[in-house]
């Protein structure tokens, strides 16, 4: 009898370390957008000690592809899981990931080429300054982090190239980076969005919304204040893109982490990938 009470203490002792060293993830948070005119979901991650601290915490906003929503990271990306795995074997720091929606009433992370769906105005003006101050986290550069998967991989690029100055790293996965001329972009406007612009419109539109064109314009020194992860799987559909974006940082001796491994455009490859992108951000949260 007295054996079998102290075998239950361990277990309920196990059970109760796990649980500390467990992070929490909500998934159906919300905020009101003035920008949208909206109310805009979106999940966050909060580490095992967020709770039993007083401390703030650096930040990753993970972008989800098309076709998901604010939960893709949580219920295929098995972010918690990850996470929690991570930060316990001490490869990532604890820090706080956010996951927004970027489709609702329209797909993506961008102010819309039409004026009437500011998505991007709303994720710098509104999303972020809320969740900031919503979440004890930590709101210098050095401690703000970027990622996503395909187009949540093109936001992230495009993110951080519009603004390097609120980024220290950006992990692209599988990205798509962008119409590759502004013919391809006129034509999946018009075949993909039932969108019609005229041909100023979109020539004004395309250098600031392609990766390729945004890094021709800018400086070496703008380029290498944000640290570049980019991965992309060998039989991913968007591999030239991915390719011709790291021939470009090349050109202009850009440091930069370029990765292709066996895989395609799936999420066995982007669960793959999470564990290294953590890793690599939280490398530029602490002080080298």
């Amino acid at each position: 009898m007295k054996r079998n009470v102290i075998l239950l203490c361990f277990y309920l002792l196990g059970n109760l370390l796990s649980v500390a060293q467990s992070g929490t993830v909500y998934d159906n948070e919300s905020h009101p957008s003035k920008i949208l005119k909206t109310d805009r979901n979106f999940a966050v991650y909060l580490p095992p000690d967020y709770d039993s601290s007083k401390r703030s915490y650096p930040v990753l906003y993970l972008l989800h592809g098309a076709g998901d929503d604010h939960t893709g990271w949580v219920q295929f990306g098995e972010v918690k899981r990850i996470a929690d795995a991570a930060i316990k074997d001490g490869t990532a720091t604890p820090m706080i990931i956010i996951m927004p929606d970027g489709y609702s009433k329209r797909l993506g992370y961008f102010n819309d080429i039409r004026g009437d769906w500011d998505f991007e105005d709303y994720f710098f003006k509104e999303f972020m300054p809320y969740v900031e101050k919503t979440y004890r986290i930590k709101s210098e550069k050095r401690y703000r982090a970027i990622s996503g998967l395909s187009m949540g991989g093109g936001g992230s690029f495009i993110y951080a190239l519009h603004h390097p100055e609120l980024f220290s790293s950006s992990c692209p996965l599988s990205a798509y980076v962008g119409p590759l001329t502004v013919e391809v972009m006129q034509y999946n406007l018009q075949n993909y969005r039932d969108t019609h612009v005229s041909d100023a419109i979109a020539k004004a539109y395309f250098p600031t919304h392609n990766a390729h064109s945004l890094i021709e314009g800018m400086s070496k020194t703008q380029l290498e204040s944000v640290r570049w992860y980019i991965d992309c799987g060998d039989d991913d559909f968007l591999y030239e893109g991915n390719s011709l974006v790291h021939l470009a940082l090349r050109k202009k001796e850009v440091k930069h982490e370029f990765r292709i491994r066996d895989g395609g455009h799936t999420w066995t490859y982007w669960r793959e990938s999470l564990p290294k992108v953590l890793q690599f951000v939280s490398d530029g949260f602490h002080q080298y």
